[in-house]
């Protein structure tokens, strides 16, 4: 009897190893995400990103694709490690957002940032987006220190009509068009109205960049011109978080010119503006 409890406890440990549960918390957003990077471990990345994608999740290989169809036949590998260190919720409990680091490789390792933004339906968390970027191996000890942050309150419109929400994601594509304009018109430097103090960049090849001052002395040191081009935006329904993605011309200082895939995630201000608080540049096929 006993050898036969244990074998049936064994059997829901293991099931419940991959939950990605959502109870409305950053909690169970951080859980579901080392679930996930223990799912890749142990079946494979395959495996993992089949089943917590989204129908319509996207990743990025370089470019955009379905993330359930490209898994489907993608090389396989167990050799991807990862961990969040950055999470954040809407109002809403069924929207947020994942950032950390990863592992790539068996002896000769790669290193990078990751940024993924997941939904909440049906009791559980979604991947909609993953977006990642090589980086250097972080220095021990300075790597950025974990940041979970709990939503305070709860506001989800229970009667938004299609018109209403396509309205609010319509602000969203108007403030990126304006950053846009802003960027050819004052160059980098327009960054500095867009962007929270406390707001990080993910950028192929650095560290992480966290805070608005170094953001902008990297884009003033490295970057020349940068051209935005959105492909879509989305809004959490609690109307204080939103996402875009697209694609990004950069023109360096070193007269190089080099095309990214970008995601950014904005914040509402108390004044109603939308900042920057994360964004991430991977390098894009041409």
């Amino acid at each position: 009897m006993n050898k036969i409890y244990l074998s049936i406890l064994a059997v829901a440990v293991t099931a419940n190893v991959y939950a990605q549960k959502s109870d409305g918390t950053v909690k169970s957003l951080v859980n579901t995400e080392k679930a996930f990077a223990q799912k890749a471990a142990k079946s494979g990345v395959n495996a993992a990103f089949t089943e917590f994608s989204a129908p319509d999740g996207i990743v990025f290989r370089p470019n955009a694709i379905n993330a359930k169809k490209f898994f489907a036949t993608a090389p396989d590998t167990k050799e991807l490690t990862w961990e969040p260190n950055y999470a954040r919720l809407s109002k809403s409990r069924d929207w947020g957002f994942t950032s950390g680091s990863y592992i790539a490789g068996g002896e000769k390792k790669t290193f990078g940032h990751y940024l993924s933004v997941w939904r909440g339906k049906d009791g559980e968390w979604q991947l909609i987006i993953d977006l990642g970027a090589d980086a250097i191996k972080p220095i021990k000890g300075k790597e950025p220190k974990n940041l979970f942050i709990e939503p305070v309150g709860t506001h989800s419109p229970k009667f938004a009509s299609a018109k209403d929400l396509k309205t609010a994601t319509d602000i969203i594509y108007s403030t990126e068009k304006t950053l846009n304009t802003m960027l050819k018109t004052h160059g980098v430097q327009a960054f500095s109205g867009f962007i929270n103090p406390d707001a990080r960049l993910l950028f192929p090849g650095t560290e992480a960049i966290i805070g608005k001052d170094g953001i902008l002395a990297f884009n003033n040191r490295v970057i020349d011109k940068i051209n935005l081009k959105t492909t879509q935006a989305d809004k959490a329904l609690g109307g204080d978080f939103a996402y875009t993605y697209g694609l990004a011309t950069i023109d360096y200082k070193a007269d190089l010119r080099e095309s990214f895939n970008y995601v950014f995630i904005w914040e509402r201000q108390a004044d109603a503006n939308w900042n920057i608080i994360a964004q991430i540049f991977t390098v894009a096929e041409r």
